[in-house]
């Protein structure tokens, strides 16, 4: 398929499912990927995020990210939830992890600019294995934004 002649949500719906094997549906006039338990999503605010993914690139555990204004959206393998406690820390410092049957928007173009507002950072790809949610979330923690977290 060549996205370049992709027009409709149903266009990218079938792209996303035959490329990528991400199982999307097409709600509201937009492709949504949703959160299951086989597909996890944790959003981070955009400094944290970049040392998260240059953390995880340098343990080659990288994977699928989406860029929006003000947080990306990393797409994960959901090995774990985090307990009570480890949530807390991750909402004091804007760190989100949808529960299943919540489901994240995918863009309709794979450049910067999409009618969505957003964007593939690091787009997915058919074989690439997600990363563990647990890898994610350590990372994130670990990392810091340079500011007083």
């Amino acid at each position: 398929m060549n996205a370049d002649k992709l027009r409709t949500v149903e266009d990218w719906v079938a792209y996303y499912r035959h490329e990528f094997g991400l199982p999307v549906v097409e709600r509201g006039g937009f492709v949504m990927l949703p959160v299951t338990n086989h597909i996890g999503v944790v959003h981070l605010p955009v400094r944290r995020a970049e040392k998260v993914r240059a953390a995880l690139q340098n343990q080659q555990r990288s994977g699928p990210m989406l860029a929006r204004q003000i947080r990306w959206s990393f797409l994960a393998e959901p090995d774990s939830r985090p307990g009570e406690q480890i949530m807390e820390v991750l909402n004091r410092l804007d760190i989100g992890i949808p529960a299943a049957g919540s489901a994240v928007m995918l863009p309709t173009g794979l450049g910067r600019w999409t009618r969505e507002g957003c964007h593939w950072v690091t787009p997915p790809t058919k074989d690439s294995k997600l990363p563990p949610l647990s890898a994610i979330i350590t990372t994130a923690l670990a990392v810091g934004t340079g500011s007083e977290d």
